[in-house]
């Protein structure tokens, strides 16, 4: 019994120090394992019989929740119904604004100035910065600004909220400087705020020098980065009351003077399922305009800069309604997330599993034209390396429409891999070792 314990301890001994001797090489060969699953993997891509986890896709058509054989190709937006329209604007764009997708532009990455409409951004970078209870005291510099204006005198004070109806519902121009001032210290910082808020919205050609848009050297945007900016505007609850409110009644808080200031956005009553939102003017702009329509569950921007100069005043409002006439009837809300796509798994380098199952899901919904298609790239690693956590992000679905980006989706992992360590590989060793006995 004694010799038989003694050679238990001797086996388990010499197994343990066989182990560590070819741990290396135990690592090695399930590393191995793993590069020829990837070979097999590909291999199944290059013959035809699976698709290959990366690359360029066509999606399907699922406009009646079944798949078909037709291929989704790059295709442009016919423009055709708008360009007869023969827009007045010098600069005119249409988005989507749910996504910023734009549907139609004409000139629209031309850098324009454009006059009050400067204001949305005004409006928004103060909403976001500051609280609508707060007093506002008006400068001497304020009080300075020509026409259009509150006419506030030097010292009176303000709740900001009254100010951003005057602001937003009359323009006026001594309003803008007060509340620039009151939340960014002075005109420049608060410029330089506007500026910041410009570039996190992606706009690159977009450079705002004054609060109230007069005319300024450096002071300019596009058709289609004022449509984005405003497509952002008008996700904020506040905003959209202060576009919406048809009039607003206020008193100057120290000598109680009274004021009323009006909507001036005659677009609201042009247009049915209007929602704002800015007009502009000055001699160098012209009259510009960024108007929004929401119905039948699509939201459209639209934007004209330079739309004629005076006595043209109205040029602004039948460039803006041809723009969301071809929206309104030529688009349509669509989902084009594709999910019927199929992951081959990732080979795990140093795991205790072999591969790693794939999965996405997401919900990309937006506008989309009779004719147009959806085309997805998908991207991500060819290995993964141990260890691998359930959920974590390894690559990602781009959707587009012709070469537009209208949405990511991440393409996840669907289980859990644990890397390799020396009980794994003493197991396996041991495994072995019994089998041979």
């Amino acid at each position: 019994m004694k010799n038989r314990i003694i050679s238990i301890i001797l086996s388990l001994i010499v197994l343990a120090v066989f182990s560590t001797v070819q741990y290396d090489a135990v690592l090695k060969q399930l590393t191995n394992d793993r590069l020829v699953t990837k070979e097999l993997l590909m291999e199944k891509s290059t013959d035809g019989k699976d698709k290959t986890p990366q690359g360029d896709e066509q999606v399907p058509d699922q406009t009646d929740g079944s798949e078909t054989k037709e291929t989704k190709t790059k295709t442009e937006v016919s423009t055709e119904e708008i360009k007869k329209s023969s827009l007045s604007a010098k600069a005119a764009a249409l988005v989507d604004a749910s996504n910023g997708r734009v549907l139609y532009e004409k000139n629209g990455n031309e850098e324009l100035p454009m006059a009050s409409t400067t204001k949305i951004m005004t409006c928004i970078v103060a909403l976001e910065n500051a609280n609508l209870d707060d007093v506002v005291t008006v400068s001497k510099y304020a009080s300075s600004m020509p026409d259009v204006q509150l006419n506030m005198v030097a010292g009176e004070k303000f709740y900001l909220k009254d100010l951003l109806h005057s602001l937003m519902l009359e323009s006026h121009n001594d309003t803008a400087v007060a509340i620039a001032e009151h939340v960014g210290g002075s005109v420049e910082c608060f410029a330089m705020m506007m500026n910041a808020k410009a570039k996190e919205l992606d706009c690159e050609h977009t450079n705002f020098v004054t609060p109230n848009g007069l005319d300024a050297d450096g002071h300019y945007t596009t058709a289609v980065e004022l449509s984005r900016i405003a497509c952002y505007a008008i996700k904020n609850k506040e905003f959209l009351k202060l576009i919406s409110t048809p009039s607003w009644q206020f008193t100057e808080i120290t000598k109680g003077r009274s004021f009323t200031v009006n909507n001036k956005d005659r677009f609201l009553s042009l247009y049915d399922g209007a929602i704002g939102i800015k007009t502009g003017f000055t001699g160098k702009a012209g009259y510009c305009f960024v108007g929004a329509v929401q119905k039948d569950g699509k939201t459209f921007v639209s934007t004209v800069l330079g739309s004629g100069w005076p006595p043209h005043k109205t040029y602004k409002w039948a460039d803006t309604k041809s723009l969301m006439d071809y929206g309104t009837k030529n688009y349509e809300m669509r989902q084009v997330f594709y999910s019927g796509k199929k992951f081959d798994p990732i080979a795990v380098i140093k795991g205790k599993e072999k591969y790693a199952s794939l999965y996405y899901e997401g919900d990309i919904s937006l506008l989309m034209r009779e004719g147009e298609k959806v085309h997805i790239e998908y991207t991500m690693p060819s290995l993964l390396k141990a260890p691998v956590m359930c959920d974590t992000e390894v690559g990602t679905a781009k959707y587009y429409i012709g070469d537009a980006l209208i949405g990511k989706v991440p393409i996840l992992t669907k289980n859990s891999v644990e890397k390799i360590d020396f009980t794994y590989c003493f197991q396996k060793i041991y495994e072995i070792w019994r089998h041979m006995n």
